[in-house]
């Protein structure tokens, strides 16, 4: 049907973990002083509300960014991928387009029906989202910059705009916690490039994997996944974190190690990162969701 094409097309797997960042942060910012209260909202309802509107806003926000990336990597995924939509004909680009601007549209009122704050963050991702997938400047084809614009949107904004459901992001915590995502997201992005690196090299796409090769990449990636999550355990001790801080100094730590198997995994044979299913995006997957979970479980208790 042509429901269940349009809903295969915007990549429904790939919306869960920026739907559990943003609630996240938000619960995040629920157990920061003063603790169960918002500034924006009282009252139970009104605080849960937004909580879900919020991760409902990172879902559909990711969507429109999933189709608007397919729209512009067309010819790259004619070579890589060619059983989705757009290549393997089952969908049309206008179709993609009405998609992906209808997507974009209702993230935004949904970001500005939260409050202000999280609806400047949620401009910002977008006008990031457009910077890496859309010419002139497509930073996804530009090296270290793909990464970076990745990371900012995807990592630490994710969770900066959590906060914002509930308190205000004027303040260093939100950003010190989004700064670890964004600095983990800043290597771990490369990933997705390496099973590409046939496509993106016939379309001229440096990404990082074509630029240097599968081991450089590899190399250059793994410290990424090590050590950020290290701030949490600094950020904890130095009491700028106001979580549980036994809780956050072991988690830091418990991420760091587990960072560092994945690294272990990718660094014993990168050229099977060219695998769609390599077992070292499953793990980066369940680290981020446990680093989301974990994160929200040390403020709450």
């Amino acid at each position: 049907s042509a429901l269940g094409r349009y809903w295969n097309f915007i990549r429904p797997f790939t919306l869960l973990v920026p739907a559990m960042g943003m609630v996240a942060g938000s619960l995040v910012a629920l157990g920061a002083p003063p603790r169960l209260k918002s500034d924006w909202v009282s009252g139970t309802g009104p605080v849960a509300l937004q909580i879900v509107l919020g991760g409902l806003m990172a879902a559909v926000l990711n969507a429109a960014s999933n189709a608007l990336n397919q729209i512009f990597d067309l010819e790259i995924d004619r070579i890589n991928k060619p059983d989705r939509m757009l290549p393997s004909g089952r969908m049309t680009v206008r179709q993609a387009w009405v998609i992906s601007t209808t997507a974009f549209v209702a993230a935004l009122l949904l970001a500005a029906w939260i409050n202000w704050q999280c609806l400047s963050l949620a401009v910002a991702a977008v006008v990031l989202t457009f910077t890496y997938s859309a010419p002139p400047l497509r930073t996804k084809g530009r090296g270290i910059w793909a990464n970076v614009t990745i990371a900012i949107p995807r990592g630490a904004l994710l969770f900066v705009a959590g906060w914002s459901c509930v308190k205000t992001i004027a303040q260093p915590e939100p950003w010190w916690i989004g700064g670890v995502f964004g600095i983990y997201f800043l290597g771990a992005t490369t990933t997705k490039d390496f099973s590409d690196i046939k496509g993106d090299r016939a379309h001229g796409c440096n990404t990082l994997p074509v630029l240097y090769g599968e081991r450089m990449a590899a190399y250059l990636m793994s410290p990424f996944l090590i050590f950020p999550f290290l701030l949490l355990t600094a950020g904890a001790l130095a009491g700028i974190l106001h979580g549980n801080r036994p809780m956050l100094v072991a988690l830091g730590l418990v991420l760091s190690g587990w960072g560092s198997y994945i690294a272990y995994l990718i660094l014993r044979k990168p050229e099977e990162l060219s695998q769609e299913n390599h077992v070292s995006w499953k793990h980066m997957y369940l680290l981020t969701v446990f680093a989301q979970v974990g994160i929200a479980v040390a403020y709450l208790v």
